[in-house]
């Protein structure tokens, strides 16, 4: 084996996706505004190996009203974020953080009225 080769088991292999500093800056800059309008009250983060997960919940208790996913193997497909709703739909998906978050500002405007 040559010193190039990753061997199993190695630094590579525990790796796991997270969001990056920036990304959870937009995510909380809009968990916040839904927070203020009593829309939404707590959130759980999950880092595995393929995807990172941003849960938003009503009640601590239930399951998640959304799910925010970045998956960096469909950077180049579709896009790496994913908006889902509480019953497994896609609301949005793409390229751009901010864009996707757009479908979830949409329910804030209707929450302000």
């Amino acid at each position: 084996m040559n010193s190039l080769t990753p061997f199993p088991g190695g630094p590579k292999s525990n790796e796991v996706v997270a969001f990056q500093r920036p990304e959870l800056g937009v995510i909380m800059s809009l968990y916040g505004r839904m927070v203020a309008a009593g829309e939404w009250r707590d959130y759980g983060i999950s880092t595995l190996r393929d995807v990172a997960v941003f849960s938003v919940f009503q009640r601590t208790a239930e399951h998640p009203l959304y799910r925010i996913e970045k998956r960096p193997k469909l950077r180049n497909k579709q896009g790496e974020y994913a908006i889902f709703s509480a019953d497994g739909q896609v609301l949005k998906r793409g390229h751009d953080l901010k864009t996707v978050l757009r479908v979830l500002e949409r329910k804030l405007i209707r929450a302000v009225k």
